[in-house]
């Protein structure tokens, strides 16, 4: 197992520098200058060649690139000019309050999503079975963030159930409570189209199980339904349905760009698109080359625990 995890790490290195490259470029390839948008109407000729210079701009672009990566793994990832702080800070800051609505949406995603999947598929042709494949195909349609808008239109605003956005309230919040009741919207829109993919694949991963004949062995011997869904179908099942998960996790990930910008969540994805906005060239590269990087190792983790259940993969 330790050099299995020590393959795909090494796999890794050249996929995150492929990532850092393709980063470099798109910022390179925008429109304007960076020095222009920072300074605003102090963008006078002596100040953009100031702020070419500390930025490197100046440099041809493959230095520039060389010079960002070898700074990046020093830990050195620049300063923010929009926010004058770290740029690594700024991003771990953020990162935090992703990290919360992600994981709440990737845990909502994969409990109900397995579980309607399991379901649906022990009770194949059913009613049961036709009426679940259709919420699942209402949620898998529906995009997250038009969701959003209107989970806030109906609990926030004709209800008055939740909050209408951010982290928490602005005066007397703070606590675990105002924490949830702010986290329940955004954390359930950005969820329901990946728990309808979740699952969708889990079924008919455990179609394909439960058409084996060592399940039909099973029920032939008298073992109950019960017994055969789940402690032999769905224990057989897993082993396909975790690289589904892996790759929702990654779509959480991406996805809270999206809600995060419409319930004023302040989270990473929150963060780029201003920083976008304003042109802070290495705040940007940072946060994307952040997330990158943790999309990726989270997927080696899966990748493991899939080897761990099926140690077959290995070979």
């Amino acid at each position: 197992m330790g050099r299995y995890i020590f393959t795909r790490l090494l796999y890794a290195v050249p996929v995150i520098l492929g990532i850092t490259v393709i980063v470099f470029i798109i910022m390179a390839l925008i429109p304007g200058n960076p020095a222009t948008a920072i300074l605003g109407a102090y963008a006078t000729p002596d100040n953009i060649a100031r702020i070419n210079q500390e930025l490197g701009l100046n440099k041809p672009l493959v230095s520039q690139y060389f010079i960002w990566l070898d700074n990046l793994l020093h830990g050195d990832w620049g300063r923010s000019y929009a926010l004058n702080r770290p740029v690594l800070s700024e991003v771990l800051e953020h990162f935090n309050a992703t990290m919360i609505l992600s994981g709440s949406a990737f845990v909502l995603c994969s409990v109900f999503g397995i579980l309607v999947g399991v379901i649906s598929a022990a009770k194949q042709f059913s009613v049961v079975d036709k009426f679940l494949t259709f919420i699942v195909l209402i949620g898998i349609s529906i995009p997250s963030f038009f969701l959003g808008m209107l989970m806030i239109l109906f609990f926030a605003i004709d209800l008055r159930w939740f909050p209408v956005s951010g982290m928490y309230s602005l005066y007397g919040g703070g606590g675990l409570t105002d924490l949830l009741s702010h986290l329940c919207m955004p954390a359930l829109s950005l969820a329901v189209v990946a728990a309808g993919v979740v699952a969708r694949l889990s079924r008919s991963a455990m179609l394909e199980v439960l058409r084996q004949d060592y399940i039909r062995t099973a029920r032939a011997k008298g073992v109950s339904e019960y017994r055969v869904v789940c402690k032999h179908a769905f224990r057989s099942a897993i082993v396909n349905i975790v690289p589904i998960l892996g790759i929702q996790a990654g779509f959480v990930l991406s996805g809270a760009v999206y809600i995060e910008t419409v319930f004023q969540w302040p989270g990473i994805g929150r963060m780029l698109v201003e920083a976008i906005l304003q042109r802070d060239v290495l705040l940007v590269q940072g946060g994307v080359v952040f997330v990158a990087v943790c999309y990726v190792l989270f997927n080696i983790i899966v990748d493991v625990i899939q080897t761990w259940l099926d140690p077959r993969i290995r070979s």
